[in-house]
């Protein structure tokens, strides 16, 4: 009997339907059951029920504790700022990796898995004038997300082979709150004394990155300078909207306790309904979701397998192929389960 899983599918506009139609067709090609349990986000129906319509979201994804979301379009609210509020989602796991047949100015290879505290920083506080020729924000920095980020950050680097994690900050000039998140980073990471792990000053990880990327693999950081890092990785890969992230919330012994999975990208309504759309990003999605479910094999396999035919030139017009996206996503599943059956009999497939 195959194992099972209930998976929350949060539906969304434009491509939505189009690449859930390709997960769909990829989880059926893998050796386990993912029972999708639909959840209606969709512009349309977020106006009918208004934000009930988010209870029953919350509600879904806390009993499954996995989900994954399709591109919605922000009209009176943002879906995913209220979804992270209701599931205090505190930490974001964005990987960004060279992907075959994205345009990039980059020609080093990168590989780096971003992740970043979700909450605080100067984002949690508007700011205020004082007086008309000045204004103030406060910067907070809280221990319990940083805390889970870095148990996150550690845990993902021993379930991948010990890769390196860093820590990234201004703790020299910032010395409290930026202090504050180095001092939790080291408590952590004693206890994992077989992951190596170093800080840097953020700033010239930005330079460092760029001249010597194969030096970083996992890099923890505080809000705002995850997202100056993420945007600027996604440049140099090519592309901000083709990777994958997961969201996370944890339990009171930072464990994950909800993981919401979902592509970078909008909704991209003038292919919609066209058969255009490029499934990449949402394919990664759902390997990230694999593994957080434990399948680390068929997560690997999804990953490896979406990134190789891309490589072989076997790609949606986006990336200068001749799919659609129902041809790369039959592609791609029949790939997935050729490797999978070859696989039977062989050793478990190494990790990433």
């Amino acid at each position: 009997m195959r194992p099972t899983y209930q998976v929350t599918e949060l539906l969304g506009d434009g491509i939505g339907p189009e690449l859930s139609r390709a997960v769909h067709t990829l989880a059926d090609a893998l050796p386990i059951c993912l029972e999708f349990v639909p959840v209606d986000l969709t512009l349309e129906n977020r106006r009918a029920q208004g934000l009930k319509i988010y209870d029953k979201a919350v509600e879904a994804v806390t009993a499954s504790r996995v989900a994954l979301k399709y591109p919605t379009v922000t009209a009176e609210e943002s879906p995913n700022a209220i979804l992270r509020r209701r599931l205090d989602l505190s930490v974001i796991h964005r990987p960004v990796y060279t992907i075959p047949g994205v345009p990039t100015n980059f020609r080093r290879e990168l590989d780096i898995d971003i992740v970043r505290i979700a909450t605080g920083g100067t984002y949690d506080d508007p700011g205020r004038m004082i007086g008309v020729d000045g204004a103030v924000s406060l910067r907070i920095v809280e221990r319990r997300p940083v805390r889970e980020a870095a148990r996150y950050a550690f845990t993902l680097a021993r379930r991948t082979g010990n890769k390196r994690v860093t820590s990234a900050s201004k703790y020299t000039i910032q010395k409290a709150t930026d202090g504050l998140f180095e001092s939790i980073a080291k408590e952590v990471a004693a206890q994992f004394p077989e992951v190596p792990h170093n800080s840097e000053l953020f700033d010239a990880l930005l330079g460092k990155v760029i001249m010597t990327p194969d030096r970083f693999q996992i890099v923890l950081v505080l809000n705002e300078y995850g997202d100056f890092l993420s945007d600027m990785a996604c440049g140099l890969a090519g592309s901000l909207g083709i990777g994958a992230s997961a969201n996370l919330a944890f339990d009171a012994a930072a464990v994950v306790r909800v993981a919401l999975f979902d592509a970078a990208h909008g909704t991209a309504p003038d292919i919609a309904g066209k058969n255009l759309a490029n499934p990449t990003a949402i394919f990664l999605a759902l390997s990230m979701l694999l593994y957080q479910l434990g399948e680390t094999d068929l997560g690997h396999t999804v990953k490896t397998t979406t990134l190789d035919l891309l490589r072989q030139g076997i790609r949606t017009r986006d990336l200068g192929g001749e799919e659609s996206t129902d041809s790369f996503t039959a592609a791609v599943a029949a790939e997935v389960a050729r490797r999978l059956a070859e696989a039977k009999d062989l050793p478990a497939t190494p990790l990433p």
